[in-house]
């Protein structure tokens, strides 16, 4: 028997209404650089919404969610978005 525990989204809330992928990774201290947040999307290390996405560039709103492989799972917030 296998014990697998879920663990919610970690909550990162954004200034405005959306961030780009790598600006989201800095944020939210998943990559310690810009490069290494580039060369993880590069590889296919990055899901968003379940997706493999190599789109630095890529916009993020809130609501979506970024999944890195190995190091967590991240829940984009906007700043103006109530708690739940």
């Amino acid at each position: 028997m296998s014990s697998v525990t879920y663990e919610p989204p970690q909550e990162i809330v954004i200034e405005g209404t959306e961030i780009e992928l790598n600006q989201f990774l800095k944020l939210s201290r998943a990559v310690s650089s810009g490069g290494e947040g580039k060369a993880l999307i590069q590889q296919g290390a990055v899901r968003v919404n379940g997706e493999v996405e190599t789109r630095r560039s890529r916009k993020l709103r809130s609501g979506d969610v970024v999944r890195l492989a190995g190091r967590g799972i991240y829940r984009v917030k906007g700043a103006d978005q109530e708690s739940h």
